[in-house]
């Protein structure tokens, strides 16, 4: 590792004495992350709102953030984040506040940079990876049938409703179903 790049805190770089105590999800995420680069979490759609899924290994591997999407189906969410972890790998990362094209079905998507206040109630296993916050992680926002994200006031209610405003902070957000955990 060069010397500008920071240190990894995670769990494959630093021993932090409970490597015995890894069970078989833990052995898996860090088995995908040492074969690939990244694993993704996938936490699906329940009674309580839509599902969600995150890359956990993108800023061992690549020093870049981890990338988190909501609101989509789970195979949808997991190819997204598979594409762009592999552009990622690639030496194309995503970059806060650009789009960038032909991502989910050849749709759009936008790229914000979450609010590290939001992380402990959605990216527990990446908190328990590296050990400690705030390792970077960027929201991937996909649009409406208008090409239209939830940032822009016009967004279709559907596309806006099944995407929390992470970018903000949780006391800036609207009251519903991403805040119910706060």
């Amino acid at each position: 590792m060069s010397a500008h790049q920071p240190t990894c805190p995670c769990v494959i770089c630093q021993d932090h004495g409970d490597r015995d105590q890894f069970d078989a999800t833990d052995r898996n995420t860090i088995g995908h992350v040492e074969e690939h680069g990244w694993s993704v979490v996938q936490i699906p759609e329940d009674d309580l709102g839509p599902g969600w899924a995150f890359t956990v290994g993108l800023w061992h591997s690549h020093r870049q953030p981890e990338l988190a999407i909501f609101g989509l189906e789970i195979d949808t969410m997991k190819a997204c984040l598979n594409t762009l972890g592999g552009q990622t790998a690639d030496g194309w990362p995503p970059e806060p506040d650009h789009e960038r094209s032909h991502i989910i079905d050849g749709d759009p998507v936008l790229f914000k940079t979450i609010e590290p206040r939001w992380y402990k109630a959605f990216f527990g296993s990446a908190i328990a990876f590296y050990r400690r916050p705030p390792i970077p992680f960027i929201q991937v926002l996909w649009a409406d049938s208008h090409e239209r994200f939830p940032t822009d006031s016009e967004c279709e209610p559907t596309a806006r409703d099944r995407q929390p405003s992470l970018w903000l902070r949780p006391d800036q957000h609207p009251r519903g179903v991403w805040t119910q955990d706060l």
